[in-house]
């Protein structure tokens, strides 16, 4: 998942110790940990510590590369990364970052904090995707991090994961299928089974809920960084966004080229992104003066580039709509394209495009998906985002949000909507939503579609 060798760093010189420790979680699973330790004497009071957690997956391998490129391990902090619960080398079983690992999480900050070498009041966290839930969820129930980071996680697991109530059934897969079975939780079939339209979706949420952040960061005076990806298919922009907006103390959102598909881990502006969060523990964790507090907090990337831009608050958009008319009925396997417009001059997508169709479902036709795609005048086909929604029998108005995503859109590329009961009617290669069963009598009649595309009022790209 992890590869860290555009960050680029020079090997440390041995100003630390490094040894690999077990923490006992209170339910008796040991968790296996590195932790790395200044050299020489300790300060009055102790150091300041940062424990790194990895992705779904991983494990503290690939941290322990991420401490050392962001400059955390040497001889400033005690830097620890360990195996979440069911990964690597610990034990337990893999629960999506539930209420178990959640107190995993308190476990390993009471250890560390215990430690003499460590000053309690100064301990932080980085988190990357699954890492980052664990650390927000911590965060939320009153683990008390003295400065939190991020990078392209969730803070409403549910809304990420099944947007307007209809499961992204080819992610919720795809992410299962790397797991050992062996390895799962009980619980997390629940959330699989709900994928495919089998399970019970208030169980569902539920379950989703006790992984969530949002509404614990609420009024949340500690200092926590994001930092999103602009396009990233299971965790859109609306993740950081939500979570950032519920903060009362210092804040930061970056939005770079980094994230899970279609985009990368590490990515042009990743040594940029890296350093200020090397920046923002300094001034949280150390008390360095370093400036980043006064600093504009929202920082977006340039689509593919390392040249960024500085906001003092989330930037401006405008809404530009589109409609189109017509008549078409599809059966389950078919699809419905509708050509919207090329566009004039350049457009970067921020934000959740919404969609509105006027359909006739009957026959057992029971979701609705919807691809916007955009072909370049260079020929580049781009997907900028998938939606859906559960449909009824009769003839109705659907409203539905696509994912959160910042995409530019050069000048001259035309945008077409594709609808159908998966988004592989857009491309076999669109696996967000499967095709899954429905009846061979199912049909769907297609009216007038909307489209809602929220753009920067002054895109950062070019």
């Amino acid at each position: 998942m992890l590869s860290l060798a555009v960050v680029g760093s020079a090997s440390p010189a041995p100003r630390f110790s490094r040894q690999d420790v077990e923490i006992k979680a209170d339910d008796g699973v040991s968790l296996a940990a590195t932790l790395f330790e200044p050299s020489g004497s300790t300060p009055p009071g102790g150091r300041p510590a940062v424990v790194v957690m990895h992705g779904l997956g991983g494990d503290r391998t690939s941290m322990n590369l991420l401490a050392t490129a962001m400059g955390l391990v040497g001889d400033r902090y005690v830097v620890l990364t360990y195996d979440a619960r069911g990964h690597g080398q610990s034990g337990g079983l893999i629960g999506f970052d539930g209420p178990r690992e959640t107190a995993d999480a308190r476990d390993v900050f009471d250890w560390l904090a215990a430690r003499p070498d460590v000053a309690r009041g100064r301990i932080g966290v980085f988190g990357i995707s699954y890492g980052g839930g664990a650390a927000l969820n911590s965060l939320a129930a009153g683990v008390p991090w003295a400065a939190v980071e991020v990078a392209q996680t969730w803070t409403n697991l549910y809304a990420a994961l099944a947007p307007d109530g209809l499961p992204k059934s080819g992610i919720i897969g795809g992410i299962l299928a790397e797991l050992p079975a062996s390895k799962l939780d009980p619980s997390v079939l629940s959330i699989r089974d709900d994928a495919f339209g089998v399970g019970d979706p208030a169980a569902a949420r539920n379950w989703a809920a006790a992984r969530s952040s949002l509404s614990g960061l609420r009024g949340r005076r500690t200092p926590v960084f994001f930092m999103q990806g602009r396009r990233d298919f299971i965790f859109g922009l609306d993740q950081a966004v939500q979570g950032y907006e519920m903060l009362t103390g210092p804040k930061r959102l970056w939005i770079g080229n980094h994230g899970h598909p279609p985009s990368t881990f590490p990515a042009a502006d990743t040594p940029k992104m890296l350093a200020e969060g090397k920046a923002w523990f300094d001034r949280y964790l150390r008390g360095v003066r370093n400036g980043i507090d006064r600093t504009k907090p929202v920082v977006i990337a340039a689509e593919g580039s390392s040249r960024v831009v500085r906001f003092s608050a989330l930037p401006r958009t405008v809404t530009r709509s589109f409609t189109v008319g017509g008549r078409s009925t599809i059966g389950r396997t078919g699809s419905v394209v509708r050509a919207l417009t090329r566009i004039r001059e350049p457009n970067e997508v921020f934000g959740s495009p919404s969609v509105r169709v006027g359909a006739t479902a009957r026959g057992g036709w029971s979701r609705l998906v919807a691809v916007l795609s955009a072909r370049t005048p260079a020929g580049k086909q781009i997907v900028v985002a998938d939606g859906g929604t559960g449909t009824r029998p009769g003839a109705r108005t659907y409203a539905f949000r696509l994912a959160s995503q910042a995409t530019f859109l050069p000048r001259g590329s035309r945008l077409r909507l594709t609808l159908g009961a998966s988004s592989t009617a857009q491309s076999a290669a669109n696996l967000v939503y499967l095709d899954l069963p429905m009846a061979a009598s199912a049909r769907l009649s297609v009216g007038t579609v909307t489209l809602d595309l929220p753009t920067l009022t002054a895109p950062v790209s070019r």
